[in-house]
């Protein structure tokens, strides 16, 4: 018994360690700190070092590598920042082909925090429409192409795989199943549905996209097919991108153009977009619950459960204006991260609950047969348990924290000066110089409010990009 004890312990102590801080948020403040404070370098320094050498992905390696080639992208350093896309989408190759199971496992033993960041549909839609864009800036429009067709081609599977996952998800109730069947009855329990909506209420108060879609990599692609000769493929996403943002007269009118154009086998000319990639998305943070568990008959305990929910940041401007040719034309959003990302996480919410649940109830129920059997709370397995049960109850809040808050577009037609007039509302104004060509699309990223902006002018017919 001394010995069987003595295991417990040990196994308990292990797990605290693993499972009991929560290094990740940490770290990920720090980041968004440096990152606030403009300092760039330092940011990339920081990032890789919680990039490990080893040939598969452990840990954190694809949280940092994500976070590392949006700063090198913010840099312009385009060559650098693709690098790092191709290393994560490495990675969320090679976690798509790993079996769950163990992971699963962990996350119901300790918590969620215990597995690997595998990424979010998002992420990995944001990784292929960022490697366009940097091709794109890099005059490689035959990549931009491939990149383009990757992200609609994950769109397309998104749905497929999350329905598979639900699948899985009833597989682990199956499997951490006790005798009883106290974890089905606890995850279906309508009472903690109703104390997570009153903790957080705003968890589904939002308008979803459509599954897994995001409107502004299918207008990107649907600009670029249009502007480099594949009109009907770029009239075909540009009228989906309409029907998801029907209120953004920008698109209406790329969509009617590439329309006419596919009918009449011509091409569009004479005009510049601007993309504006605006202020910073949402970051994750814990909040916890005591949520009722059915632990034994005609027992119900009382144990606390950790969730992430999201908070969402400032934009740097509500809009900009763009000057071209004397008229003022205001930019208007194509599409909302926030909304993006809380598309899907509404979505992972319910396995995050399911799977948090899991644990706490076979925690619960480890307690609870110690306390009986030693006919008292005072036995040192009992503090064990409780100090395990304490340290390991957080809630995953890793996530991508360099994705904006949203996109937007204005358009117009191109300067016959070459000089285009940025204007902000907190006053700023810089001048571009677009080289004479066919059409241009220039991407600007502001991250804060009176923070630097950064651009690319990207030239279509006899133009080199800049």
């Amino acid at each position: 018994m001394i010995r069987s004890h003595r295991a417990i312990l040990f196994m308990i102590s292990a797990a605290v360690i693993v499972g009991g801080c929560n290094a990740p948020r940490d770290r990920l403040a720090e980041f968004d700190n440096l990152i606030a404070s403009q300092q760039y370098e330092s940011s990339v320094c920081f990032a890789r070092k919680y990039i490990s050498d080893n040939p598969s992905p452990r840990k954190n390696d694809l949280l940092w590598t994500l976070q590392t080639a949006a700063v090198q992208r913010l840099m312009r350093d385009h060559r650098a920042s693709i690098q790092n896309f191709d290393r994560s989408e490495d990675m969320l190759k090679y976690f798509d082909e790993q079996s769950k199971l163990s992971d699963s496992a962990k996350s119901t033993v300790i918590n969620e925090n215990a597995i690997p960041y595998r990424g979010y549909t998002y992420d990995a839609i944001m990784v292929n429409t960022y490697k366009a864009l940097s091709f794109m800036a890099s005059g490689d429009n035959d990549n931009a192409r491939v990149e383009f067709n990757r992200l609609l081609d994950r769109q397309r599977r998104a749905k497929i795989e999350y329905n598979q996952e639900i699948k899985k998800l009833q597989t682990e109730l199956d499997e951490n199943k006790s005798q009883d069947g106290y974890e089905e009855k606890n995850a279906n329990n309508p009472e903690i549905e109703r104390l997570i909506t009153e903790k957080y209420p705003s968890l589904t108060a939002y308008e979803a996209y459509p599954d897994f879609v995001n409107p502004i990599s299918t207008y990107m692609a649907g600009l670029f097919f249009t502007l480099t000769g594949d009109t009907a493929k770029g009239r075909d996403l540009l009228k989906e991108t309409t029907g998801m943002v029907p209120d953004n007269d920008y698109i209406t009118a790329d969509f009617l153009a590439a329309d006419s154009t596919a009918a009449a086998l011509g091409k569009i000319s004479g005009n510049v977009w601007v993309i504006f990639e605006n202020g910073m998305g949402p970051v994750k943070e814990e909040f916890r619950i005591d949520i009722p568990l059915f632990v034994a008959t005609e027992k119900i305990l009382y144990t606390g459960i950790a969730l992430p929910k999201l908070r969402f940041r400032n934009p740097a401007y509500p809009y900009i204006d763009i000057v071209s040719n004397t008229a003022t034309y205001r930019s208007s959003v194509v599409a909302s991260m926030d909304r993006v990302i809380q598309t899907e996480f509404d979505k992972e919410f319910k396995i995050i609950l399911t799977r948090a649940i899991i644990s706490a109830t076979s925690k619960a129920v480890a307690q609870y047969a110690i306390q009986k059997q030693n006919n008292s709370g005072s036995s040192l397995l009992t503090f064990a348990m409780a100090a395990y049960t304490a340290a390991t109850t957080t809630a995953d809040v890793r996530m991508w924290t360099m994705l904006p808050k949203d996109f937007q577009v204005v358009a117009a037609p191109l300067p016959k000066d070459g000089k285009l007039l940025i204007k902000t509302p907190a006053g700023q104004t810089f001048d571009i110089n677009i080289e004479p060509c066919e059409n241009a699309i220039v991407y600007i990223k502001v991250l804060y409010n009176n923070a630097q902006p950064v651009y690319d002018v990207i030239t279509f017919g006899n133009s080199q990009q800049q």
